[in-house]
């Protein structure tokens, strides 16, 4: 009888793990949108915004230093080249390790200025169409990052990572970020299909 016991734990622990693995393998939710009819091979250089959603009290934060090295190595990979003056391209980003849930008041027709408002005043999102009141929450790990058109201050690409940063990741920030923002810039309409 004691036997019998053992070996259904042992297959129910089996189990168990193995659901939890299950779970762990469906890694993080990377998605992007785009304009449609947007000619991306047509820019040539890119820069940053003025003020990055990441920085702080008027200074460049560490994560910041990390995110602009790590988007800066993938737009060359995908053919840019760095511009301080007068870029084709404009790149914002945002990240966020904590679970959040926000409530908005808004008209039915409005842009959005993506997580925690980062892009008001800089530039618009894509239109969307809501209620008069808006809950949005923001899941543990969620990284975005905009392609803006410079001349237009317009948002052409956004690409969003969600469950991929977490606060272990804060010791070693450098490795997570540059994973996380080449797990987003794959789904880049001209990323070289050869380095992914």
């Amino acid at each position: 009888m004691l036997n019998i016991n053992r070996k259904r734990i042992t297959a129910l622990f089996s189990v168990a793990i193995l659901l939890s693995l299950a779970a762990c393998s469906s890694g993080p939710q990377v998605r992007s949108d785009s304009v449609s009819n947007t000619n991306f091979s047509g820019y040539k250089t890119f820069g940053f915004v003025e003020q990055l959603a990441t920085d702080k009290a008027g200074y460049t934060t560490i994560v910041t230093q990390n995110f602009k090295s790590a988007i800066s190595n993938e737009m060359n990979r995908a053919g840019y080249q760095f511009s301080a003056s007068n870029p084709d391209l404009l790149v914002n980003f945002n990240s966020n390790i904590e679970n959040r849930t926000e409530v908005r008041s808004t008209p039915s027709a409005s842009f959005s200025y993506g997580y925690y408002n980062y892009r008001r005043g800089i530039y618009a999102g894509f239109p969307r169409y809501t209620t008069d009141v808006d809950t949005v929450n923001y899941k543990v790990g969620t990284v975005n990052i905009d392609i803006v058109d410079a001349n237009k201050k317009q948002l052409i690409w956004e690409g969003v990572a969600e469950g991929t940063l977490k606060k272990s990741d804060l010791h070693h920030p450098k490795q997570a970020v540059n994973k996380v923002v080449n797990l987003i810039m794959q789904q880049y309409p001209t990323y070289p299909q050869s380095v992914q």
